[in-house]
């Protein structure tokens, strides 16, 4: 996400107290709900909850990665926000647009000139050739075939296809067939980019490079997006905030450092527990406040990732001064090495 972003800035998403149950008394049951609701009181009811109270916000150019095991409300969640499913209850803005207030033909454009949407089945057309793919929701669009082909192409170049673009869905890996569909969701050139476990299907390997595809291509593109994985290791590597999930409720809300730092619930700490905090956690969430008279000569950058400088950090006889290297350089807090050596081997 944009460092510059304002805290003051209108959000790309805002989803007020939304709550999705699966059962045909659920409206009356939530009609004098406020806050979470017993999942054991409505299930006893005959009804299923999928989405218990979420309320939160999603800037310009953040990546969200909603994260929880099977079963806890993640995807329904996302569908909600898409609007592929209907919400039981509560209030979703696109752009400040009420999004529930929209009829079909509303919710139509905004999907075609808005929304991208990539899931974990590549559904791609498998007498169509990879550019013929990509096309095809640009000709639905509207835009002219020779225009459309040469969109495609250019999407396809983007993610490193180029040289199979006349090749079908059968003839190319999972990986290939996974970039694809993101070049396919990307040619409509959507602000708006919803993902739902679109790597869960590849193997560890190509997993990977296409986690490292994804963070390139967004490191360009800059979209607004939310990215549902049950895997918190690539929550981790790709969000700038998680939301974890458990029965409908988001349990937590925070960057990925905070999360592993001070997880809020036992919930949240059990998925923290065995992450290798070096490999997440950046020099700003353990430096301490900038003062001049305990500055080192040696500086290190406060977003870097502890485990890359970690040795040189050890080898240093004195503190380090952290730098804002997006801001000319300011000094703006003081690293003990002592820290790095609490992180990295407990107290």
């Amino acid at each position: 996400m944009n460092d510059s972003l304002s805290i003051n800035q209108k959000p790309v998403i805002k989803c007020e107290s939304v709550y999705k149950i699966f059962g045909t008394n659920a409206n009356k049951l939530l009609e004098n709900a406020s806050g979470p609701i017993s999942a054991e009181e409505f299930q006893k009811a005959g009804c299923i909850i999928g989405v218990n109270d979420a309320s939160f916000e999603i800037h310009k150019g953040e990546m969200l990665v909603v994260m929880g095991l099977s079963g806890s409300g993640k995807s329904t969640l996302l569908r909600c926000i898409s609007r592929l499913t209907d919400p039981t209850s509560g209030k979703i803005f696109i752009d400040g647009e009420d999004l529930l207030e929209m009829n079909s033909k509303q919710l139509i454009e905004l999907r075609r000139n808005k929304m991208g949407m990539v899931f974990q089945s590549f559904a791609l057309l498998p007498h169509k050739t990879v550019l013929e793919n990509i096309a095809f929701p640009l000709i639905i669009k509207g835009l002219a075939t020779e225009e459309s082909i040469k969109k495609a192409m250019e999407m396809v170049e983007l993610v490193g296809l180029k040289g199979r673009e006349n090749y079908f869905p059968r003839e190319l890996s999972g990986g290939q067939q996974q970039r694809v569909g993101i070049a396919r969701s990307l040619a409509v050139e959507p602000d708006i980019w919803f993902l739902d476990e679109p790597f869960s299907a590849l193997d560890p390997l190509i997993r990977k490079e296409m986690q490292d595809e994804f963070l390139r291509l967004q490191s360009s593109l800059h979209k607004t997006i939310m990215f549902v994985t049950h895997d918190f290791d690539e929550a981790l590597r790709l969000a700038d905030r998680i939301a974890i999930m458990k029965d409908g409720i988001i349990e937590q809300l925070d960057t990925p450092d905070n999360i592993v730092l001070n997880p809020a619930t036992e919930y949240v700490k059990k998925f923290t527990e065995d992450v290798p905090r070096e490999k997440v956690l950046k020099i700003e969430s353990i430096m301490d406040k900038y003062d001049q008279s305990l500055a080192g000569n040696n500086t290190v950058s406060k977003d870097a990732i502890i485990e890359t400088v970690a040795e040189s950090i050890l080898e240093s006889k004195e503190n380090l001064t952290v730098i804002d290297v997006n801001n000319e350089n300011k000094p703006i807090g003081i690293l003990q090495p002592k820290k790095v050596i609490t992180v990295l081997f407990g107290k």
